[in-house]
C-alpha cells in the first residue's frame, strides 16, 4: 500500500484521504434524514375537515415544491390559496372531503375530494405531501382513504396535473388512475404539458 500510494501525485492522495471521511459523513447525513423522517411519520396524524391554518400550510407547500420542480411562482400559489379557501367554506358537505397530515397544529400533506354529486364525476385535488414525509407512505394512505370516500359516492375521478412528476403518476396508475388527455397549457400560470388521469370507482 506504502508503495502503491507513493506512485500516487500529492493531490491524489488528499483526494484518496478525503473519500472516507466524505463517504462517512453521506452516512451519517442519510442516517439523520431517516431519523428525521421516521419521527414525523410517528408524530403525524390523519385528520378529516378543516383546521385552522390548513389553507396556508397547504398553499406553502405547494409553492416551495411547484417552485422546485416547474417554475411556478406567485400566480400558483394566489390559485392555490384562493380556490382552497373558497372549497373549505363549503365544508362540511355531501360528497366533498379534505384530509389534513397534521403533525401538532402544523399541516404537512392534504388531498380533497370536490365533486358533483348530480353528475357523479369527482375532483382529486391539492394533494401535496412535504418533504419530511415523502416516502414515508402517508401519501398512499391519503389516496386510500380518498378512493374509498369516491367509490362510495361517484362513477368516476379526474386529477389535473403535469408531465414530470413520475413519483406522483405512478402512485396515481397504482390506485387506476389512466392519463385520458395531454396537452401544452397554462392554467397554473406557467406553461407546461398538463396531463388529465381519469378513474372509474369500482362500485361504478
Amino acid at each position: 500500500m506504502s508503495d502503491a500510494l507513493r506512485r500516487l501525485v500529492p493531490e491524489d492522495q488528499q483526494a484518496l484521504v478525503r473519500s472516507p471521511a466524505l463517504y462517512a459523513d453521506a452516512l451519517a447525513h442519510g442516517h439523520e434524514h431517516h431519523a428525521a423522517r421516521a419521527a414525523h411519520t410517528e408524530s403525524a396524524l390523519i385528520v378529516e375537515g378543516y383546521r385552522p391554518g390548513c389553507i396556508g400550510d397547504i398553499a406553502s407547500l405547494h409553492a416551495r415544491f411547484y417552485a422546485k420542480h416547474a417554475g411556478f411562482g406567485v400566480y400558483f400559489e394566489r390559485k392555490v390559496a384562493s380556490e382552497l379557501a373558497a372549497f373549505a367554506q363549503t365544508l362540511p358537505a355531501s360528497g366533498k372531503a379534505l384530509w389534513l397530515v397534521m403533525e401538532g397544529e402544523r399541516t404537512l400533506g392534504s388531498l380533497a375530494i370536490d365533486g358533483d354529486r348530480k353528475k357523479r364525476v369527482a375532483h382529486l385535488r391539492w394533494f401535496i405531501i412535504g418533504d419530511a414525509l415523502r416516502g414515508s407512505g402517508v401519501g398512499r394512505e391519503l389516496m386510500a382513504r380518498a378512493m374509498a370516500f369516491v367509490d362510495a359516492h361517484y362513477d368516476e375521478t379526474y386529477l389535473w396535473t403535469f408531465k414530470s412528476l413520475n413519483a406522483a403518476r405512478h402512485l396515481y396508475k397504482s390506485f387506476g388512475f389512466e392519463l385520458a388527455e395531454e396537452a401544452e397549457g397554462e392554467q397554473w400560470g406557467t406553461t407546461v404539458i398538463e396531463q388529465r388521469f381519469t378513474r372509474r370507482s369500482k362500485s361504478s
